[in-house]
């Protein structure tokens, strides 16, 4: 490069100029509000570990979707916390159950035409212990076993989609369970149904909060023996490999920002549709940041999700979609 006739600050000098040659960006169709699904009426009961999220009803839920749809939000991630938990975590696949039932109300209004209904393919939050399948205990040894889990899991997936959910989203990390959710799927007539696999879920502490808002931490042990162990970069990518043979239509990476080499490299070797999801543990942090005046809190929100989406990522599950969505307009 030859000084003076190089200077890259030209093309910074004024806004207009920046947001001509901005090379990433933003948009709130992008971005998937997460949403807290509890039974009864009327609830609406702040997470205290995630400022601005709540438990909801479902008359309470449609308000929020309400909302997002207004603001151009491209979808909703719907958990459930169900009235009773069992070991058999009847309540993620039962006609009624919470995430069945707020899908059939959000089908109905027809405000809602334009935001997806994402549903969370997984037991944790309706099994009594708290992890993502049939468990088997042995003393002090347990073991959740694989192949039962992954019966239960297209099974949910079935009931979410004949209720309405417009993709299921598996986040269990059970070996083979795309290829079962999918022959659950094609048999009840869902063929046209995607679904949307967490290929690569790493166990993290980043997920605390999380475990609050859905009631879903373990009675015992932890989830090192399903989830990815962080250090890993080449299992992520068999991992993915491997739900795409077995028809994954679209993918997803969690964590999002501790994560962003494997968004990359998922990115550079993926063609599918991919989305990143800033968990739980990374909104908590920087709201803790904001709220003690150490960073500014939309310039932070907004630089947060720009990396994710320079990473990589087509779309961004955020519980920051609402604010970053009046952002952007």
């Amino acid at each position: 490069m030859n000084f003076p006739a190089t200077r890259l600050r030209r093309l910074r000098r004024t806004e207009a100029m920046r947001s001509l040659v901005r090379e990433t960006h933003l948009h709130p169709s992008a971005l998937v509000y997460p949403l807290f699904l509890c039974p009864g009426e009327g609830v609406r009961k702040e997470i205290t570990s995630m400022p601005g999220v709540f438990n909801l009803s479902v008359d309470e839920a449609l308000k929020e979707a309400e909302e997002c749809a207004a603001l151009g939000i491209g979808g909703l991630l719907l958990f459930g916390l169900p009235a009773e938990k069992d070991e058999q975590a009847s309540g993620a696949w039962a006609d009624d159950g919470i995430v069945q039932t707020a899908v059939r109300a959000m089908k109905r209004n027809r405000k809602l035409d334009s935001l997806l209904q994402i549903t969370d393919v997984c037991v944790c939050e309706y099994t009594s212990h708290g992890h993502c399948g049939i468990v088997t205990r042995d003393g002090d040894h347990f073991e959740v076993e694989n192949d039962s889990s992954v019966a239960l899991l297209a099974k949910t997936a079935a009931s979410q989609a004949a209720a309405g959910a417009d993709i299921v989203a598996p986040s269990d990390m059970m070996d083979g369970r795309v290829a079962a959710i999918r022959e659950a799927l094609d048999a009840g007539g869902f063929h046209q149904t995607p679904i949307l696999s967490y290929a690569s879920k790493f166990s993290s502490a980043f997920y605390g909060p999380f475990r609050e808002a859905a009631d879903s931490a373990p009675q015992f042990g932890d989830r090192r023996g399903y989830q990815m162990d962080g250090a890993n970069m080449r299992e992520a990518m068999r991992e993915i490999e491997q739900d795409v043979a077995e028809g994954a239509d679209m993918l997803m990476m969690k964590p999002a920002m501790p994560y962003l080499d494997v968004i990359r490299a998922a990115r550079e070797r993926f063609d599918l549709p991919m989305g990143a999801y800033q968990v739980s543990g990374e909104y908590a942090m920087l709201h803790a940041a904001f709220e003690r005046g150490w960073l500014e809190p939309e310039r932070a929100m907004m630089e947060s999700l720009l990396s994710i989406r320079r990473a990589g990522a087509d779309f961004i599950v955020t519980y920051f979609a609402k604010d970053a969505a009046k952002v952007l307009g």
